[in-house]
């Protein structure tokens, strides 16, 4: 009996008994066959006549622990290439995304403007505009420009990026239904600020999930700029696979990049089911 007076009936607590029992039986049979196929899986791996080989060259305990110094130092230059390209990213995105929003014919060149930007650098592959930027840029020596390759390869990472982005933040400010812009105009407020107080608010929790989407792929791509020599996680790596030809410290790249993504792709997630919580919900929190 609950301190007002309520209780449960016999046949509530049988049901819920017995959805107790359910999910107990669904966790042991989902533990049991995803250890059943994980030793299928490693049984018949390691069974294989070239194993030992591929044991040795590849996942060499000693070998990812001598490397792992040099690697998640690299790795540092990574994560501080996508936090600074992130931020621009995002600012940018958003600017081209209003752009192409912006109506009346006075705003036609703006709109072409950011319309070919976009479908430029979506065409584009991300390393060609890397080798364009980061080999092309440099080599015609002008005055107060920077030859930092990091530089380059962010910028490539940005012009790339950005456009990707643009088109996100462009969904979601199309997706704030008419009546929202109506309303906010019938109160008095000019277009920049229905745009920024009405609009945009909307729009950029609507499309957070896709947001962080790109910030995963942006966290991966950032090993890109690697092939303009620049010593990140994965030319590390690669310096410390020409001393020996063991490809370890390749694995021990590897699992420090998924070590940044899985916790970034479970937040997202997270998010997705939040966002699709509160899309079902209503706008307002």
């Amino acid at each position: 009996m609950t301190p007002t007076g309520w209780a449960p009936s016999p046949l509530q607590q049988e049901r819920e008994a017995y959805r107790r029992r359910r999910a107990r039986r669904s966790s042991l049979v989902a533990l049991g066959s995803t250890v059943v196929v994980a030793l299928v899986l490693v049984l018949g791996i390691t069974a294989t006549p070239g194993w030992p080989r591929v044991q040795e060259t590849f996942f060499n305990p000693a070998r990812a622990w001598s490397a792992l110094p040099a690697v998640a130092e690299g790795l540092w230059l990574n994560v501080r290439v996508m936090l600074v390209c992130g931020v621009l990213i995002a600012v940018l995105g958003l600017l081209v995304a209003v752009l192409r929003t912006l109506r009346g014919p006075v705003f036609l060149p703006f709109r072409l403007i950011a319309t070919a930007y976009t479908d430029l650098f979506r065409g584009l592959p991300l390393l060609l505009v890397i080798f364009l930027l980061g080999f092309g840029v440099p080599a015609l020596r002008l005055q107060g420009v920077p030859n930092d390759a990091v530089i380059w390869g962010g910028a490539a990472l940005v012009l790339t990026y950005t456009a990707y982005v643009a088109e996100v933040f462009r969904a979601g400010i199309e997706s704030v239904h008419p009546s929202q812009w109506a309303a906010s105009r019938s109160l008095g407020l000019p277009y920049p600020q229905t745009l920024r107080f009405v609009v945009l608010p909307q729009a950029v929790r609507r499309v957070v999930p896709a947001l962080l989407n790109d910030l995963v792929s942006l966290q991966k791509d950032s090993g890109l700029i690697a092939v303009l020599g620049v010593i990140d996680a994965i030319r590390a790596a690669q310096i410390e696979t020409a001393t020996d030809f063991n490809f370890t410290p390749y694995v021990v790249a590897g699992l420090l990049f998924v070590a940044l993504t899985i916790p970034l792709a479970r937040f997202t997630d997270w998010v997705a089911r939040r966002q699709g919580w509160l899309g079902a919900t209503g706008a307002a929190r």
